[in-house]
């Protein structure tokens, strides 16, 4: 079956850490560019972060430069998203993507509260 699967959501202080985690399956993971994107209440699903297949390259969302990284380990087939120093508008439902697949997660939400 051909999916993504999110985990490694929660509640975290402003300030805190967490990594998200996405893992392919059914498909050859390594020949693709994976991306994470957001989505807060009311607001247009977003771009956070993007990486090559190859490693070469990265982009990340102007706001979350120098706060989040998006590494990827092609042999267990999947990438992450190291998210620090969070803020209360990180706050949002974050989804991994293949564009070329049209491939979508279900989603985990990652809320930033005091």
């Amino acid at each position: 079956q051909v999916q993504l699967v999110e985990s490694g959501g929660g509640l975290v202080q402003p300030g805190g850490s967490l990594r998200l985690s996405c893992a392919g399956s059914g498909f050859d993971f390594y020949d693709y560019d994976m991306r994470w994107y957001r989505q807060a209440p009311g607001k247009e699903r977003e771009l956070v972060a993007q990486i090559t297949w190859n490693f070469v390259e990265t982009i990340y969302l102007d706001s979350v430069k120098g706060r989040f990284t998006v590494p990827r380990d092609n042999v267990k087939n999947m990438v992450f998203l190291q998210m620090n120093s969070l803020k209360l508008e990180d706050t949002a439902v974050y989804y991994c993507n293949t564009a070329a697949l049209n491939l979508w997660g279900q989603g985990t939400q990652v809320t930033v509260s005091s």
